[in-house]
């Protein structure tokens, strides 16, 4: 379906219900009837994507000539009934910290200038080999994780998209791609899919395939998917999976191609987290608004205040500071080394600091670390058939003013706890996507996402 951006480039007009964005999953009738054809798709995708990028500014690099040659493939394979996947065709973006082969991969560093290139990462060869069209690699902040780039949000150019997935979520909310991948060491995911309306899942760690990226946090660093829709999320993320697989040593996602029914929820918990007390004043008013509507719909909603046991986790949630900034500290020294080494000037002050920080830390250091993020998962554990699932925010409020990329605090925690967690962007605030995050426990990512539908249904009316 192709998106109406007419409103996008207005501040505080921002409606859920329709938020412009492009979807993939119910356009593949038409090519298969031949009314219509993923180039003639491409090319209205590319007409906005010209309208609209030198602003959004969501691209590091394009391959729209080969893309036009992708599609003008997976034309044919429709017209002869033959797709190839539920990705034939799509037009998708990868973040900039994953090889793509004709283009570089750079990670937002001086550092990194004209690296790669040569080869595809496991999930991009996955998507092209399904035939996906790739258009483009997309901004990404310093190695994921320090200064931001030029990216600006589409639903307001004076404010942030987020970040570290700063352009894949500026991309899909400004109706250029159906899909694009982002990754999450701790907000990355969560929080730019929060500011920019994005559907995405942030799934169990390591159930769809890194090789071929770079990260500065492998134990915490997951591969997740943007999409325009619930569908379109699940559908490309379990494609990934079910083709390269997850991480090494990793089962990859469970499930099924497509979500079908929705689920209702019986109950869900909610999570104030340690963000709740920076949270803006009307973003907590929506939330509690929202809250109440699930329970006249039906849904027992259940906190801190009615079991210990969530007492006792959100106790540990705030725990959190202690472990995971020294934990990325002593996970990054040897990247970041190779980076220092080609000259400190490349690096931004953020970076040398924090490996500055590694450096003075010792083994022991580093297994405290991961001791107190196996006390958190105990805690969690603990809880885990209290409810369907859990509920909380994805950020602290809208976007930003200006370039900083917004505070990671309720993305740590299914970063921290190796969880599955989707955005669902749900409601407006202030004229502006707010998105809610739906957290589950590992492995559970496909029941997750039909309770996404049916809480997308539920409040947005069924699509």
């Amino acid at each position: 379906m192709a998106p109406d951006t007419s409103h996008t480039l207005s501040t505080g007009h921002y409606d859920p219900k329709a938020p412009g964005l492009v979807t993939w999953f119910d356009a593949i009738p038409a090519f298969l009837d031949n009314s219509d054809t993923p180039r003639a798709y491409l090319e209205r995708q590319l007409d906005v994507i010209a309208a609209r990028e030198p602003d959004v500014k969501a691209f590091v690099a394009t391959a729209f000539t080969v893309a036009r040659k992708a599609a003008d493939k997976a034309t044919t394979r429709y017209r002869e009934n033959r797709p190839l996947s539920v990705v034939d065709g799509m037009p998708v973006v990868i973040k900039d910290l994953y090889e793509v082969k004709g283009m570089p991969t750079e990670l937002n560093s001086p550092a990194m200038a004209g690296y790669g290139g040569d080869k595809d990462c496991a999930h991009a060869r996955a998507l092209r080999d399904g035939g996906a069209v790739i258009l483009a690699k997309t901004v990404t902040t310093e190695f994921g994780s320090a200064d931001p780039g030029p990216t600006r949000n589409p639903f307001d150019l004076t404010r942030t998209p987020g970040g570290s997935s700063s352009g894949t979520s500026a991309a899909v909310g400004a109706g250029f791609v159906p899909a694009g991948t982002g990754s999450q060491v701790r907000g990355s995911i969560q929080r730019p899919a929060g500011y920019c309306g994005n559907w995405a899942l942030k799934p169990t760690f390591g159930a769809l395939n890194r090789l071929g990226g770079h990260s500065m946090s492998p134990s915490q660093s997951v591969l997740g998917v943007h999409a325009g829709s619930l569908e379109d999320c699940w559908a490309t993320a379990f494609y990934i999976s079910s083709t390269a697989g997850g991480d090494p040593g990793q089962p990859g996602l469970y499930g099924e191609k497509s979500l079908g029914s929705a689920v209702k929820p019986t109950r869900l918990v909610r999570l104030d987290t340690r963000g709740w007390k920076d949270t803006e004043d009307e973003t907590k008013e929506h939330f509690e608004k929202f809250l109440k509507d699930l329970q006249g719909k039906g849904v027992e909603i259940v906190s801190r205040k009615d079991d210990p046991d969530i007492e006792a986790l959100e106790a540990a949630l705030t725990t959190i500071p202690d472990f995971l900034t020294p934990m990325f500290a002593w996970e990054m020294l040897w990247a970041a080394r190779v980076q220092r080494d080609k000259g400190e000037m490349y690096i931004s002050e953020a970076v040398l600091n924090r490996l500055a920080r590694g450096e003075k830390m010792t083994l022991q250091d580093y297994r405290d670390c991961l001791d107190k993020r196996e006390a958190l998962r105990d805690a969690f554990n603990k809880v885990k058939d209290r409810a369907d699932a859990f509920v909380t925010l994805s950020a602290l409020g809208p976007a930003p003013v200006g370039m900083a990329v917004g505070d990671p605090v309720y993305g740590d925690m299914s970063a921290c706890l190796a969880a599955p967690a989707y955005n669902l962007p749900l409601l407006a605030d202030r004229g502006l996507p707010m998105g809610i995050q739906l957290l589950g426990h590992p492995h559970g990512d496909f029941a997750l996402g039909r309770l996404g539908l049916w809480l997308r249904d539920a409040i947005l009316g069924a699509p």
